[in-house]
């Protein structure tokens, strides 16, 4: 009979634990969430989160805050570049035929102060029903080397910047070496590669990293989400 009401007792004492658990306690994203739908500034919502019971819930949603307040300013600033993106994007005279603005950027490494540029753009095409695009990434490659790199192939990276995705093949335009001695050459190299509408519109939440390889080197091209957004909003 003890023993019984041992067990009864450990299982009433159980559930009451397991109750208490499964109560509904507002988590770190809920509370933020709330503090958010105030329209409030965000010194103010600073200070809402300090009436929060808990120093670790406290420091969670004032950090989610902080970080929702860096997110609203880097939209700001996106939009703005994004209008001055599509304000230079050059589109045909039909409507069909679309180039981005090219990004121009000068890579430097600690073993050297040679010339390593990189160029970028976007372009685009419709057909003649307005229904479907393609676009392709052009990347030029300026830079002083024994001899060319003869870049071939290409993947998406993600938000961490890690470039594991497949392999993909790109296109070869043209290498032309100028400027040499008897050492190196000035090299341009240009190459493409074809992105679908499809892949271009899912990437514009975070923007576009596409690491390029040769068999000598490596070179990254970050397409930031202000671009992409001007680019497209052209299109349409």
């Amino acid at each position: 009979m003890k023993k019984i009401l041992l067990i009864s007792l450990i299982s009433i004492s159980i559930f009451g634990c397991s109750s208490l658990e499964l109560e509904s306690i507002s988590s770190s994203e809920e509370e933020t969430q709330k503090i958010l739908a105030l329209g409030l500034t965000h010194e103010e919502n600073l200070i809402e989160a300090k009436k929060l019971k808990g120093n670790h819930l406290i420091s969670v949603v004032t950090l989610q805050l902080n970080n929702a307040r860096d997110e609203k300013i880097q939209s700001e600033i996106d939009q703005v570049e994004s209008k001055n993106y599509a304000e230079i994007v050059k589109v045909s005279q039909d409507g069909l035929s679309f180039i981005g603005p090219e990004v121009v950027e000068s890579i430097s490494t600690m073993l050297s102060s040679e010339l390593n540029i990189q160029k970028y753009y976007l372009s685009g095409f419709k057909d003649s029903n307005h229904q479907t695009a393609s676009h392709k990434l052009n990347v030029t490659f300026e830079y002083i080397s024994p001899k060319s790199r003869n870049y071939n192939s290409a993947n998406f990276c993600d938000k961490w910047s890690r470039c594991n995705g497949e392999m993909i093949e790109i296109i070869l335009i043209s290498v032309n070496a100028s400027e040499c001695t008897s050492y190196s050459c000035k090299y341009k190299e240009v190459v493409e590669l074809e992105l679908s509408d499809e892949f271009l519109k899912n990437s514009i939440k975070t923007g576009l990293k596409i690491g390029f390889y040769s068999n000598t080197n490596s070179n990254k091209i970050n397409i930031s989400k202000a671009y992409l957004m001007g680019y497209l909003s052209a299109l349409n």
